[in-house]
């Protein structure tokens, strides 16, 4: 699909990935809605990108109600690209069932109904693609991240399946998945140190990577070091010896130093 023209739903969008991936599909010629919780912050966006015709929709998808809402609000749109996402780093115990819900809601149950909602425009259509920012966490589970991994591993069983429904009718279905990113996501918001020898990879690529997922219709495109990816593919194939190569030293310390680096950012 060809973004030029085309009018984007990005979420999440004032991050650093989000903001990547806006950088990436504007300098291909997409229209974007952006969407975040910062009114502000959005505003101030939408007048630096290029390009124009760009709209801002303040939303906090935490909150019930607010994907059907934003959902409504936009209007029918040619791509979504559900990319929104809270820490969902410590043990289970550490959660209160308001911060657990609303991780469950902004990870995971926010895209499904983003989905439902803009699903028929694009059938009706005949044209269409959903990108959904997962993460290689969706492969392979780590110390102090079961509820990140669940809304992970939930996010991409929930696309490939949409995708076994949707393409045979016109319209793509896509999940992009980080690994370890440096200057954004959960190292950089955490200042935790990634894990020596694993390697990183970039906001920018992960934006590059949104935009080859649509315009080739790829069902996945991993973001990261050749090394992270052996692991985490490794890891769907033999779990259990993926659990004890994580619980080791190294990586117990890294999760710790994640987990606790995001305890005000919940």
């Amino acid at each position: 699909m060809e973004l030029a023209g085309h009018t984007a739903l990005l979420t999440g969008a004032t991050g650093g990935l989000g903001r990547a991936i806006a950088a990436s599909l504007t300098g291909r010629g997409a229209k974007l809605v952006l969407s975040a919780r910062n009114a502000g912050a959005l505003e101030e966006m939408a007048a630096g990108l290029p390009g124009d015709g760009h709209r801002v929709q303040p939303t906090d998808l935490a909150e019930p109600g607010a994907a059907e809402q934003l959902a409504a609000d936009v209007g029918a749109v040619d791509i979504l690209i559900a990319n929104a996402g809270l820490p969902g780093s410590g043990r289970l115990d550490s959660f209160t069932v308001e911060r657990l819900t609303g991780t469950l809601r902004v990870n995971l149950e926010a895209p499904m109904l983003l989905a439902r909602a803009l699903e028929p425009g694009m059938l009706e259509r005949g044209s269409g693609h959903m990108v959904f920012i997962s993460s290689l966490s969706g492969k392979s589970a780590t110390p102090r991240s079961s509820v990140y991994n669940a809304t992970k591993f939930g996010l991409r069983g929930f696309a490939l399946g949409l995708r076994a429904d949707l393409e045979p009718r016109g319209v793509g279905v896509s999940l992009v998945s980080p690994g370890t990113i440096r200057e954004a996501g959960m190292y950089a918001d955490s200042g935790a140190d990634p894990i020596p020898g694993l390697g990183t990879g970039s906001p920018a690529q992960v934006g590059e990577a949104v935009a080859h997922a649509i315009e080739r219709d790829k069902v996945e495109v991993a973001v990261a070091p050749i090394q992270q990816r052996f692991l985490a593919h490794f890891a769907l194939l033999s779990p259990s010896i993926a659990h004890r190569v994580a619980s080791g030293d190294t990586g117990q310390k890294a999760a710790a130093s994640v987990a606790d680096g995001q305890l005000d950012k919940h």
